[in-house]
């Protein structure tokens, strides 16, 4: 993450205009990022002990160094400024996280993100969206990537936290946002699932856009009313209600997309009773 201090003069011209933060040669600039931004940041991505992390322009390496301390992450941070990596190696030297935080002077547009299961990062609007790409290319579903102030342009974020900082004098002054997107798995097309004791055969085409997704669902042919519809990395729920039967039904349904296959249960509700049952869809 990007994190030292700017001149005045740098400061007077982001605070005009956030869109021009950038060197003449096109690199992102190095930017203080506050302890209470890098604390959020983690506590969306939530980095798990034995996980990848890849800070994207690392600067002095605190987003790698405190998800080595706090969650045991092993992190790699990159950036293009030798003098910024040599900073970082020192820092988590000093915080005892050398084995868990490595730094590498590299490019982040050539950086291997595959195995990924964190990315972080504080750079331009520009480059978010030309990484963007990249991030749908090579990290897994359920891979999450978080952005302190901005976005990925087309790409729907999961969750934002906004807070107010008086000491954030780059961007949007005063405040920062900090941004979540969980890489969605790949629900489109036609499910079928066997539910004997619901109806029978079930069927679900399912139109998405990156995490959004539109439903159809029948259940033996008749058409049911998809109430909500969610994705969130690999897991998968509908709401749905109907007739089945001549009778009344809510089912919720939970599952993991996993190898061509749905894995989850159906929490079925008719007004008298709650059941939960297996459901196991795949496509035809």
């Amino acid at each position: 993450m990007r994190s030292a201090f700017f001149s005045l003069l740098f400061f007077v011209a982001a605070a005009a205009s956030a869109q021009s933060w950038a060197w003449d040669d096109g690199t992102t600039p190095f930017v203080v990022s506050p302890d209470a931004v890098v604390e959020r940041m983690l506590y969306l991505a939530q980095p798990k002990a034995g996980e990848r992390l890849v800070d994207l322009g690392s600067g002095d390496g605190r987003i790698v160094i405190e998800a080595a301390k706090r969650f045991g992450a092993r992190g790699l941070g990159v950036d293009i400024e030798p003098r910024l990596v040599e900073l970082a190696r020192g820092n988590a030297k000093r915080a005892g996280v050398e084995a868990l935080a490595s730094f590498e002077v590299q490019d982040l547009f050539k950086t291997d993100l595959h195995g990924v299961n964190v990315v972080t990062m504080y750079l331009l609007p520009e480059v978010n969206l030309q990484l963007l790409p990249r991030f749908l290319d090579q990290l897994k579903p359920g891979a999450r990537i978080v952005s302190h102030d901005y976005d990925l342009g087309p790409w729907p974020f999961d969750e934002m936290i906004e807070l107010a900082l008086a000491e954030k004098m780059v961007g949007p002054l005063g405040r920062s946002r900090i941004f979540l997107w969980v890489v969605p798995a790949d629900a489109r097309g036609r499910w079928v699932a066997d539910l004997p004791e619901l109806g029978g055969r079930w069927q679900f085409d399912v139109a998405q856009k990156f995490q959004v997704i539109d439903v159809d669902a029948r259940a033996g042919g008749t058409a049911m009313v998809v109430r909500g519809a969610r994705m969130r990395g690999e897991e998968i729920r509908l709401a749905v209600t109907g007739m089945v039967g001549g009778k009344g039904y809510n089912v919720l349904f939970r599952g993991k997309i996993a190898e061509g296959r749905i894995e989850g249960d159906a929490r079925v509700s008719d007004g008298d009773q709650m059941r939960t049952l297996p459901w196991r869809a795949s496509r035809p």
